[in-house]
């Protein structure tokens, strides 16, 4: 009974006060009421293509809409190769055909909220990277109408990590928020991304763990994710994302 106690205690003060702290500042936050009330625009992130002529790879992440952005957010992939005027940007998404291509503004805010990026390629190695990219977005199982379920998953945050550990070289995993990134497609409950530098344990993305180089030490429970960074030192919390150290 003392080491289930514990086990609560802990539960509670990584997991479930982070997740409420931050849906109790989600529902005083002035946010819009639905999808036709918010903002969609560009967020002036990214240069104009004719400005910035090298190949260029972004992953983005922003809080999603409702109250589900208080724990969690969506992420897309943006590519654009050497001299092209046009960005691509690549979505999974949970109406009609899940994975879109240039549905929106490649820097848009999500439901009014401020794009973050992840990471940002670009010169010979994002033109050598994409390519990668495409195939790994081209065999993504969960294509197909249907083949969308907000939680655990497979969700938009699925998609851009599958190609994340298909594709290692572009060197990060999804911030801690982004709720559906360790729901392993095919039903796996184990993999090894490409250059097997980090590992992947999980019970249908509701309890699992991921360790390595570029994950560190991850703890999952039910889509929240708790752990630390030792590459780019930082503690990774449950809602709230990544504290630099």
């Amino acid at each position: 009974m003392k080491l289930l106690r514990n086990v609560l205690v802990l539960f509670l003060a990584i997991y479930l006060m982070p997740a409420l702290a931050s849906a109790g500042y989600w529902y005083i936050k002035d946010r819009p009421a639905n999808w036709r009330e918010a903002d969609w625009s560009s967020a002036g992130i990214l240069p104009k293509p004719k400005d910035a002529p090298e190949a260029t790879i972004h992953i983005f992440s922003a809080a999603t809409g409702g109250m589900k952005g208080a724990v969690a957010s969506h992420a897309w992939i943006v590519t654009k190769e050497a001299n092209a005027m046009a960005y691509n940007r690549y979505d999974k998404v949970g109406w009609g055909k899940p994975v879109r291509r240039n549905a929106y503004l490649p820097d848009a805010y999500w439901y009014s909220n401020t794009p973050r990026l992840v990471a940002s390629l670009s010169g010979d190695e994002a033109a050598r990277l994409i390519p990668k990219i495409e195939t790994a977005i081209a065999a993504y199982p969960y294509s197909k109408p249907g083949a969308y379920r907000i939680w655990p998953g497979p969700n938009s945050n699925t998609f851009v990590a599958h190609v994340l550990r298909s594709v290692p070289e572009l060197g990060v995993v999804l911030p801690p928020d982004a709720v559906g990134r360790d729901y392993l497609p095919d039903g796996r409950l184990f993999a090894i991304d490409a250059d097997g530098r980090d590992m992947h344990a999980t019970l249908y993305g509701l309890l699992g763990i991921s360790a390595g180089v570029r994950s560190g030490l991850e703890l999952h429970v039910m889509g929240l994710v708790a752990g630390v960074d030792f590459a780019r030192p930082a503690i990774k919390i449950p809602a709230i994302g990544r504290v630099g150290i």
